[in-house]
């Protein structure tokens, strides 16, 4: 999905034009050849990658909202368990405008409480599959009380300024890399891409596996 049709009112309008994520094909199985401007894009400025000495930083910029994101969740969620060791994976939250930051302080409260491995998959069911409303703050308190989840405790650490640091580090980062949709990745402070560039988002994750080698080389 693109980030300039992207509003919490038009969401379902957009979701079946905004970014198209095809399949990719038996004939498509030999070994690709990415392209620099095509499959990927490399930073104008590159970005300080937050990961461990030794290790590859790579990140999945999502929306809880995006239908895509739901779509390629399991798919990314298998690939992350398997892939290698070296590869430091993380997720950021977007926000296109000021409506999506309630689901960013959702993202990163859930992660402060140790709740993220839990419930993660269980807010993009709740949006996606059981067509819950989670755009807002009185929202998302009521269905974090409905997990389980102390609602005090939560509320403390949603409205903290660590969870406020967290948001804006994740708007800078987002601005950073330039992202223009979602689902899309960068890789080691240097590379995005996204499923319109490289064609589906199968080819995405083989793309952020030939840049993560470059980085390594490098």
């Amino acid at each position: 999905m693109k980030r300039r049709e992207f509003s919490l009112s038009a969401a379902s309008a957009v979701a079946a034009s905004a970014l198209a994520l095809p399949v990719a094909t038996p004939a498509l199985a030999q070994p690709r050849q990415f392209k620099e401007g095509k499959d990927y894009k490399r930073l104008d400025k590159p970005v300080a990658p937050d990961a461990p000495a030794g290790k590859v930083d790579v990140i999945e910029f999502f929306w809880y909202s995006c239908p895509h994101c739901n779509v390629f969740e399991p798919t990314l969620d298998a690939w992350v368990k398997a892939a290698p060791k070296d590869l430091s994976i993380r997720r950021v939250p977007v926000a296109f405008n000021a409506s999506f930051v309630p689901q960013q302080k959702l993202y990163y409260t859930l992660e402060g409480m140790g709740k993220l491995d839990a419930l993660h998959a269980k807010v993009f069911r709740a949006i996606h599959a059981e067509k819950q409303k989670l755009a807002k703050d009185d929202e998302i308190f009521a269905w974090v009380a409905q997990q389980g989840v102390d609602a005090a405790k939560f509320k403390e650490v949603y409205t903290s300024f660590t969870v406020s640091n967290q948001v804006r580090r994740a708007s800078q980062l987002q601005d950073a890399y330039g992202v223009e949709g979602v689902p899309s990745m960068g890789v080691a402070g240097k590379y995005y891409t996204d499923g319109t560039m490289a064609g589906s988002m199968q080819n995405v994750l083989q793309v952020v596996e030939h840049l993560a080698a470059t980085a390594r080389k490098a």
